[in-house]
């Protein structure tokens, strides 16, 4: 990378402690800022990374700085933003005042808005999108585990950022089309708020055709949003996303035979908006459906079943009570 200035964080839950993890252990100075929760957890086990394919890597807790201080980024070379979207402005803020002018910003974080935010408040830093195409699942004691498959991609810049960040078992890619691989995550990442009314995890959801219908639904409603809007929606898969309405609605043998060669999903992987309403947690559904619903509204297009499921996980935020256990026919409201 040139510098042996630190990477650090922001924010590091899930996402950030997987990705943060890897990097320490292909030997990267490392920092994660953190919640006091997840910095005790980390100082008790360490950090224990495994993955759906049987991987596994264990570091200690001192091959990586922990802070709750923003303080943590006056020597940063690279700041990997993973914080939720609705703390990107506070986040942007701690940068601003302790972050070196030539720190690179990478956000890593689910929505298309996150950048826009950070360019406003870093008043000329260079600041990246990424699109991080896995889940991962805090399992507790300092677990985290990486449970879809996929590699991180990142604006293309000429300091070839992506490609210093990549290391083994991590691979990072540039992409000169960000913004698309952006919108064509959010098109997927609709079925968060589906996986999260269901209880389900996500392979089982996608084994059962009345889910995979009612997910093209949705997506079919995004898709033709973005058209109205003149977005093309790029994908990190073989798997164009104007195909996948029309793949999710094939019967299951063929369903399954496709999924198969293009993505691996382990049995028991579940979607971060599941794991925000299992912890009481405000969800990012703002950042998903909304941010296609502010779009859709621009645009004079109608979507119907994306307004009925933000009114949904609202309802479940309001009542704290966890994933509500709904079927494809009470989510649609036919039930």
């Amino acid at each position: 990378m040139g510098t042996d200035r630190p990477i650090v964080v922001a924010g590091a839950g899930a996402i950030g402690c997987f990705v943060g993890g890897m990097l320490a252990a292909a030997d990267r100075r490392v920092a994660l800022l953190v919640r006091p929760r997840v910095k005790t957890e980390i100082e008790r086990f360490g950090l224990r990374l495994t993955d759906f394919d049987g991987a596994e890597t264990k570091l200690g807790a001192g091959r990586v700085a922990l802070s709750e201080d923003p303080a943590m980024f006056h020597s940063a070379g690279i700041v990997l933003v993973t914080v939720k979207s609705a703390d990107t402005a506070d986040v942007a803020d701690q940068i601003a005042q302790h972050a070196p002018q030539d720190a690179v910003i990478v956000s890593l974080q689910n929505g298309v808005g996150n950048v826009a935010i950070l360019n406003e408040r870093l008043g000329g830093r260079r600041v990246l999108a990424g699109m991080v195409p896995f889940n991962v699942v805090a399992m507790g004691e300092g677990r985290f585990h990486r449970s879809t498959s996929g590699d991180i991609i990142v604006g293309e810049d000429v300091e070839n950022t992506a490609a210093a960040l990549s290391v083994s078992g991590l691979t990072m890619r540039g992409s000169r089309d960000i913004t698309g691989v952006q919108w064509g995550k959010l098109i997927i990442n609709l079925n968060n708020a589906l996986s999260a009314l269901s209880d389900m995890p996500l392979a089982a959801q996608l084994a059962s055709r009345d889910w995979r219908r009612l997910f093209a639904d949705q997506m079919a409603e995004g898709l033709a949003v973005l058209k109205a809007a003149g977005i093309t929606p790029a994908s990190a898969t073989p798997i164009p996303p104007n195909w996948m309405p029309t793949l999710l609605r094939l019967p299951d043998m063929v369903f399954n035979a496709i999924l198969g060669r293009t993505m691996k999903i382990d049995p028991q992987a579940r979607s971060s908006m599941w794991q925000d309403l299992k912890q009481g947690r405000k969800t990012e559904i703002d950042y998903l459906q909304g941010a296609v619903i502010a779009l859709a509204e621009q645009n004079n297009v109608n979507v119907p079943l994306m307004r009925r499921i933000v009114a949904l996980i609202k309802e479940v935020e309001t009542s704290g009570k966890g994933p509500p256990r709904l079927s494809p026919q009470q989510i649609r409201g036919v039930a």
